[in-house]
């Protein structure tokens, strides 16, 4: 039997445009920074993921979707967790843009969508339908 190696789970509140690159993946990488993304940040909790996606993504127009994924601990651990905000729950890991393709190497399983948030006041909608929406399916 082989060894499972130890993971951290993290979230990434995104967007519908992401989310679609990610879906082009095959749900296993994060795309490339854009020139104006100088670092990759997920989140370590999903109650932080939630207020993202839902506070600041979401619109009438954008859905905002909270993902989770695993990472191998070994590999996280070379970089700091970060607080952000005035929350214990706004922690993250910045990941320097060049360092995606590594940091996406060490990504264990497919990254999951979780949850949507759509409207104003955003309300939370149907995951599996809004991520059909954008993949197409």
């Amino acid at each position: 039997m082989k060894d499972t190696p130890a993971t951290t789970t993290l979230y990434r509140p995104t967007g519908p445009a992401e989310l679609k690159l990610v879906a082009d993946e095959g749900f296993r990488a994060w795309p490339p920074r854009l020139p104006d993304q100088p670092i990759f940040y997920p989140v370590t909790n999903e109650e932080y993921a939630v207020q993202i996606a839902r506070d600041w993504n979401a619109s009438d127009d954008e859905t905002g979707f909270v993902t989770a994924f695993d990472v191998e601990a070994s590999y996280l651990g070379r970089f700091d967790c970060q607080v952000v905000g005035d929350a214990a729950v706004h922690t993250e890991y910045w990941i320097p843009a060049e360092q995606l393709d590594e940091f996406n190497s060490n990504i264990v399983g497919e990254i999951r969508v979780l949850r949507a948030f759509r409207g104003i006041p955003p309300v939370e909608v149907s995951a599996e339908s809004e991520l059909a929406s954008v993949i197409g399916s």
